[in-house]
């Protein structure tokens, strides 16, 4: 629920209204704001809030303590503020019902614990009047967005960068080694963002401004040692951390439901919380005209037989066409996710029902769901062939005639054998990314490239990799996941396509217990030779039907490369063309060129490297041009 925003320096009551009203879409059932004026610097909070829990005037914020004193913002659901609010009822007053009160009387009790304790999505804010410290923390898996910059001696912070951009200290310089990262990744990595001097506060962290510098501490990190022996003990846990996990997200004072494509994480949601809900579920799913990309029938079926209160829509073409031109919008910093427009609509959809829906998110990278959890197995023993085979093999992969079908085989073959060589630690990622590093010598003009080429754009896997305490490939290819893929790709796609609809989305998956479960699982738990999500799909026999829970994953997508050989070649024409490109001055207009024609004359598959540049052209031309 909600956007917060604020800052700490230059400032005024104006300013921080305009950076509050940025935040609209976030929270367009109340708006509240406080400015702290200090002798030659003010202090600023303020919030937009979606009404989940307590839809009172007890639940605006700022909210304050008894002797106003301490004050927050808060954007998220703490799950459990019932059990906090019993340690605290004895010591404290409390006015309503909402968890953000239980954070305010506990920071009393504690001080900057507070957060360790905090069970949840969350980004806060919190100001203690007495002690002049500005505090900013951000939930565990990183669920919620928090930026902060630094402009000038002024902290600026906000649930997006739109509000970061509102103030006026704040200088839009785009960093290039971000730009880079971004091309490589697909998303600006945590800590990074686009912009210089403006950073992503990292998960499980706090971030302390006594007005002068930052002081960060990290409250939590993932961990996957030591390890359950007893399959049987584990999927026991599962079952009950699910259940509970789910239950506890079916707390609100709106309308609920549950996002349901038909596969095995949507599914499972769907059934805990049809076990625990003690009304009627309400599921929402859409489809495609399109069968490569459709998931209705199954969406279906699995309503059908849960029992639940089932809504569907079905897209066509031009509902996904005519989003595309806004996505710079809605992404103040790029992503480029595709799915980030069926969960548009479906969030559109699920939005004329309900407030509050439930996801699947954090399944696949938790129970090894991908195809790369099993490319990776199977990486171990194509290692052991020799070189010049593998390139042969590479050689005649990129001979296969092209298919738009998602995630064809061909698409696979050629992408697993294009990337394959080089540091195995990087290997996932060139499977994921669009542009390789010779892909982005050829995309960047000489300028750029001499600028940021010899720039690790690695580093950040490497940071990952030295804290894992594991040395087994798939629970250090499981952190990569947790905390680069999940967090800045598919959780940003959903915050942002959710919340421009007002609807707050919930991932039971992410729930703390269940995710260290599923980290102190041995890998053979989740894959069991060739089977992904092993121990989940044990776990769902008998619950949901075996067709549903062995059923050939799809991927939540557009047709995006057949699309752009059709109805998006006047966009990419339009945006990807030279007069357009030379206004930015970053790319090699040739290149580009290159690999729009290669694409639509169906010579190459260049859907991913098409997407991400368009997706940055948008972007560029919304917020910096």
């Amino acid at each position: 629920m909600c956007g917060i925003a604020g800052y700490c320096g230059k400032g005024n009551e104006t300013i921080l209204e305009s950076m509050n009203i940025s935040l609209k879409h976030r929270g367009p059932d109340d708006a509240g704001l406080k400015v702290f004026q200090k002798t030659d610097s003010s202090i600023g909070i303020a919030q937009r809030r979606l009404s989940i829990v307590d839809l009172s005037p007890a639940g605006h914020q700022p909210m304050t303590n008894e002797t106003e004193d301490v004050w927050i913002v808060f954007n998220g659901e703490i799950y459990n503020h019932h059990e906090l609010r019993e340690e605290l009822k004895n010591k404290h007053t409390f006015i309503g019902k909402s968890d953000t009160e239980v954070i305010v009387h506990l920071y009393e009790e504690i001080g900057e614990e507070v957060f360790s304790r905090l069970e949840g999505m969350f980004a806060i804010a919190l100001y203690d009047v007495k002690k002049d410290l500005l505090f900013l923390a951000r939930d565990r898996m990183g669920k919620k967005p928090l930026y902060w910059s630094l402009q000038e001696g002024t902290l600026l912070f906000g649930s997006e960068l739109k509000a970061l951009m509102v103030h006026p200290s704040f200088v839009r310089e785009v960093d290039l080694v971000s730009v880079n990262k971004y091309f490589q990744y697909e998303y600006v990595p945590t800590p990074h963002t686009i912009f210089k001097n403006t950073w992503k506060l990292e998960p499980a962290t706090t971030l302390v401004w006594n007005g002068k510098t930052a002081r960060k501490s990290t409250f939590w990190k993932p961990t996957f040692l030591p390890k359950s022996t007893s399959f049987e003990k584990a999927k026991g846990d599962l079952d009950k951390a699910l259940t509970k996990a789910v239950a506890s997200r079916l707390e609100a004072d709106v309308p609920l439901g549950i996002f349901l494509s038909g596969g095995i994480d949507s599914s499972a949601v769907a059934y805990y919380a049809t076990k625990t809900s003690k009304q009627k579920v309400k599921t929402f799913s859409i489809g495609f005209k399109e069968k490569s990309f459709d998931e209705s029938t199954y969406a279906r079926q699995v309503a059908e037989h849960l029992g639940t209160e089932h809504h569907e829509e079905i897209l066509s073409v031009e509902d996904c066409l005519k989003l595309i031109p806004e996505i710079g919008e809605y992404l103040d910093e790029p992503v480029a996710d595709s799915s980030i427009i069926p969960t548009y609509l479906l969030s559109r959809f699920t939005r004329e029902h309900v407030t509050v829906a439930l996801g699947g998110d954090g399944g696949d990278e938790l129970f090894c769901g991908y195809d790369t959890f099993l490319a990776q197995r199977f990486a171990s023993v194509y290692e052991r062939v020799p070189a010049f085979l593998r390139k042969l093999v590479a050689k005649s992969a990129r001979m296969l005639p092209t298919s738009h079908s998602n995630m064809s085989l061909d698409f696979k073959l050629k992408k697993s054998t294009k990337d394959f060589e080089g540091n195995p630690n990087y290997r996932n990622q060139r499977w994921l990314g669009a542009y390789g590093e010779e892909d982005r010598r050829k995309l960047f003009n000489q300028e750029v490239w001499e600028a940021v080429g010899h720039k690790n754009v690695y580093e950040d896997i490497d940071g990952y990799l030295r804290e894992a305490d594991s040395r087994d490939t798939f629970d250090r290819l499981g952190l990569v996941y947790e905390r680069m893929y999940m967090m800045d790709q598919v959780l940003v796609k959903v915050d942002r396509a959710s919340m421009m609809h007002a609807l707050e989305v919930r991932a039971p998956f992410l729930d703390t217990h269940v995710v260290d479960l599923a980290n102190h699982m041995p890998s053979h738990f989740k894959l069991r030779r060739t089977e992904r999500k092993y121990i989940l799909k044990k776990l769902l026999e008998g619950k949901l039907p075996r067709g549903i829970i062995y059923r050939k994953k799809k991927g939540f997508g557009i047709p995006v490369g057949a699309w752009m050989k059709g109805e998006m070649r006047p966009l990419l024409e339009e945006h990807l063309g030279k007069d357009s490109l030379n206004t930015i001055g970053i790319f090699n207009t040739e290149y580009v060129g290159k690999l729009l024609a290669d694409h639509v004359e169906g010579r190459c598959d260049n859907r991913k490297q098409l997407w991400t540049l368009l997706v940055f052209v948008l972007w560029w031309k919304r917020w910096i041009v």
